[in-house]
Parts: C-alpha cells; structure tokens; sequence
C-alpha cells in the first residue's frame, strides 16, 4: 500500500445517527463505527444544530421519522430548503411503509427497515448511498462551467441530446452567442470586469431559458456561449434586450453580443453539426458589417463547402491537367476588316465531382486566400508551351495575353520568372501580352510602376485591365506605364441603347488618344456594339459577337483560315 492509500485508510467519514430511542442509536452505532465516524442525536431540533456545524464533514444522515421535539419530516423539509444541507445524503429509519413515500418527497435517498438485523444490509446501503452522493458531487462539479455556472459543452451536448429523445415533436433552435471584442474588454478594463460581463451573460441567457422558452445552454469557450432551446421568433429583440441588460449590469456602454441562429434544426444531422451552422452565421455576422444577428443561410453553407472543396483540390487539378487554356481571340477592327490580332488565355477547371467549372467560380476565391499564383503559374506554363506549338505545327501563332494578379507582382521571383518562360520555349517578348488589373495598379502604384517599367524595358507589352471598374483617376492612368487599355465589359453593355454610356466611350477614346495607348473593349455581343467602337475608334474588339473562348485544338483553326 502507497503512502497516500495508507493515510486515507485512516480516514473515516461522518454519519450522523438521528434517533430518540437510546437503544436504536446504540445499535446502529455500533454497525456503522466499524466503518465510519458516528454522531448522535436524540431529536430533529438536535440533530440541525449539529447537521449546520458538521456540514462539511457528514456523509450521511441515518433518520428516524417519529421524534419528539421535531420529527423525522419537519428536519426533512429544513434540510430540503438550504441548498447546502440538502446535498448531504439522508437515509430514513422507519417501519412504517406509509411514510417511504412521503420521504422520498422530502428528498430521502433510501430506507432501512426496523429492526436493524441485518448489519451487513445496512452497511452496504450506507456505502451504496455515499457513493451516489460523491458520484453526483464530482459530476454536479465538472458538468459546470466554474465562473458563469452553465454546463460545459460535454455535458451540454448529452442534454441537448436528451431534449431531442424526449420531445422529438419540438422545433428546436441553436443558438451561438458571441461578446463582441472581449479581448479588448479585458484589456481596457481587466480580467475582473470581463469576468463580470461574462456572468451578466449566463444569468441573462438563464432568465431566457426559465421564462421566454425551454433549453439548456452551456459556455462553450472563453466569450462563445451555445444555447439549445424551443424555436423563438424574435432574436433581434432577444439580443437587444441582452445587450442593454449587461450594459447596465456593467455600467458600461458599447458592450455587444452577436448571435447567429440555425432556426428549426434539422434533427438528421448530430448536435455538433447544428452548431457548427450556427457558428458559420455568427462569424458571418461579423463579415456582414457587424450584424448582431444572422441567421444560417442553407445556400451559404453549400457554397462555403464548395469554395473549401475547391481550395483543397486546386492541387490534384494542376497535377492533373484538370485546368484547361481557352483561347478567346481579339480582332482588329481599324481596317475594312475585322484582322484575328491576339488572344486572351482563359482557364476553366474540369471538375472529376463538378464538371466544367467558369473562372468566375474559383479566380476571385483563390485571389482571395492567395492561391491565385498556383493558377496563373499553370495558364502561363500552357499558354507559352501552345504559341511555340502552334509556331513549329502550323508556322504562325497570334500573341497571347495572360492575366498577372495582385500577388503575382508582390514576388520577387516574378520578372525572372516571365523572362525564363520565354527563353525555355524560344519565344520573344512580343509573342507575351501581360493583363495587370485596373485594382492592382491602385493598392501600391509606387511598386506597380517600377516592376511594370522593368517587364517594359524587357520587351513585354502591358494592358490595363478592367479599366473604368472604379478604382482609376485619370492623374493615375496619366502617370502609368501602359500600352493598352482594356475596357471594362460594363462599359460596353449599353452603348447601343444608352447616348450617355455611347459619349463615355467616346471621352475614354480621346483619353487613350492623348496617352498613345491602343483600346481593347471586351464583352462586345451585338453588331450595333461593334459598329459603335468602331465609329468611335476603338482599336481591338473581344468578344462574343465573334468567337466565345475556345479550346486549343479550334483556336488552331482560327489560325488555320486566317
């Protein structure tokens, strides 16, 4: 026996041994000191004295009913109303079946019939009951959350469980609660007032669940709080109220609580998926300009999974060759005839899962989390292999354009990288258009501009893309190094029904005149759109109203027939 079993073997625990009859307590103390520490009183009155100065150290309370002074009952029903006391185990001494009921009512654990003649039996009630009672002490203690007193999320998850087998008829919510900017909080005003706010939130969230619905709610982690209850139709007030009530609570202003609901959940998916979705709408609350409730939008969710889809399988759909080059062509319209003069290299993804997916899928999303070079990598790998294809097969290819991101001119290996790419196909700089965005031009123009006048001095022509999408002033534009303006397509869509969209072309036109840059206009459809760049002296045209983008293989017979 180690050392610390050795010295809890010396340790007895209390009972108390409540009971007039001297010879009922003498026999009962004498089976329950074999094992255990005994106390005695003659009566109920007796015995609450002792119970409020041992209740630290009793286990058990062994209980006669029928007492003088105050009987078994009455110091049943004092125990019952102290929160205290009434945790400490009693175990009802009677030979009376008519009053097991009544005990049980009272909060009596158990029964020991007189006469005691089993001293085994009643030993091992004893201990069964003290067991049960330390089980439900160490659980009551770890199924709460120390400072607000909710449950943790354990426990949470097996009520809310239990709610769903036991009343599968009610429409249920999840609910995420949120404290804005709690970091901030602790900081400014210290740890002991965010701990303030915290519990201001866990007593409003219980006065939700005791008087507007039904529910358990539990603190998920630091300042995030779950809440599982009866379907509410009207959070937005709900979180009003909420954020009121701390903020007088506090005594302070400006502290707010974001929710997100998954209302009426579907019951087919685990706990833990429901409030997943309810946190996804939360954490949209914050993107959507700080809404203070959002709800979980089912379509949302389907593209936010189809978004994280195509983030992890970029990987395999470059190593696959699931990335496919289009080729839209441009022509020159300055001369009697429109003259094929360039193309576009434009990527689609042909999905094992999805099929044929559009740029405008997946090129914002990687742009977003910076996956976009991977692509533009790939198209500009293709595109040079298929210009030097189409030169050695057929002996004449167009120049190709490509699109260089944001991030693509943010990399110190870039220009290097173009020039090797040239070199390793045998191609010249003229064989290369390069498209910069309008908005890249914008965030660091300083930058832009000297690694657009070395890729310049190299040889490489340069387009503006999406000019006019509202990012330019014209002092911009004036300042930067460009050979090409590519008009927006928006710009394009109503000059054949709109005089004012015409005369804007028209001004662009001068503009580009005056800088000796040449005007590409993409998205042109109708015949009345062509004739009107035309007439207003639009250099290359793009778009529908000639070829939609096409595979390598037709692009080839564009070159062919030209």
């Amino acid at each position: 026996m180690d050392r610390k079993a050795k010295y809890e073997s010396k340790i007895k625990k209390h009972v108390m041994v409540v009971d007039d009859e001297s010879i009922n307590r003498q026999m009962l103390g004498y089976i329950v000191s074999q094992d255990y520490e005994v106390t005695y009183a003659e009566n109920g009155k007796e015995a609450l004295e002792l119970i409020k100065a041992q209740k630290k150290m009793l286990s058990l309370i062994l209980l006669d009913i029928l007492m003088p002074v105050m009987d078994g009952f009455e110091l049943l029903k004092e125990l019952k109303s102290d929160e205290e006391l009434k945790k400490i185990p009693v175990i009802v001494l009677t030979s009376e079946e008519s009053a097991e009921v009544k005990s049980l009512e009272l909060g009596a654990a158990d029964f020991i019939k007189k006469p005691y003649d089993m001293p085994e039996v009643i030993l091992a009630r004893i201990n069964r009951i003290i067991e049960l009672a330390e089980g439900r002490d160490i659980i009551k203690a770890t199924e709460r959350d120390n400072l607000t007193g909710l449950y943790n999320r354990e426990f949470f998850y097996e009520y809310a469980h239990h709610l769903d087998q036991y009343y599968g008829d009610w429409s249920m919510d999840a609910v995420v609660m949120n404290v804005e900017h709690f970091q901030l909080i602790n900081e400014l005003h210290g740890r002991q007032f965010g701990d303030q706010v915290l519990k201001s939130v866990a007593d409003m969230i219980r006065m939700i669940l005791s008087s507007d619905t039904d529910g358990y709610a539990c603190r998920y982690e630091a300042d995030v709080f779950y809440i599982y209850c009866r379907h509410l139709g009207d959070y937005e007030k709900l979180q009003g109220q909420l954020s009121k009530w701390i903020n007088e609570l506090s005594n302070e202003q400006g502290i707010r609580v974001r929710m997100g609901v998954y209302p009426q959940v579907d019951r087919s998916i685990s706990i833990e998926q429901r409030f997943d979705r309810a946190r996804l709408a939360c954490n949209n609350g914050r993107n959507k300009y700080m809404q203070p409730v959002t709800y979980y939008d089912a379509k949302a969710h389907e593209n936010s999974l189809f978004s994280q889809k195509l983030i992890g399988d970029i990987g395999d759909a470059i190593e696959n060759k699931q990335l496919k080059v289009y080729y839209q062509p441009k022509y020159n319209i300055k001369g009697d005839k429109p003259v094929l003069t360039s193309c576009e290299a434009l990527v689609r993804w042909d999905h094992p899962e999805y099929g044929l997916i559009s740029p405008g899928q997946f090129i914002p999303l990687f742009e977003h989390n910076g996956l976009i070079q991977l692509v533009d990598h790939f198209v500009w790998e293709e595109a040079a292999k298929q210009v030097r294809k189409w030169k050695d097969e057929i002996g004449r290819a167009v120049p190709v354009s490509v699109n260089v991101s944001r991030l693509d001119l943010y990399d110190p290996d870039f220009e290097t990288g173009m020039v090797t790419l040239l070199v390793s196909n045998n191609l010249d700089s003229s064989d290369y258009l390069l498209e910069i965005t309008e908005s890249a031009y914008a965030e660091d123009t300083t930058q832009v501009v000297e690694v657009v006048n070395r890729l310049r001095d190299q040889g490489f022509k340069i387009e503006m893309d999406d000019f006019g999408s509202g990012y330019s002033s014209l002092n911009m534009v004036s300042e930067l190094p460009l050979d090409v303006l590519k008009l927006d397509m928006r710009f394009i869509k109503n000059i054949h029904t709109d005089k004012k969209a015409y005369r804007l072309i028209e001004l662009i036109m001068e503009i580009a005149d005056f800088l000796q840059v040449a005007v590409v206009a993409e998205g042109v459809e109708f015949e009345e759109q062509y004739k009107l760049l035309k007439e207003a002296g639009c250099d290359v045209i793009q778009g529908f109203y000639f070829s939609k983008p096409l595979p390598a293989s037709e692009f080839e017979k564009l070159l062919i027939e030209e």
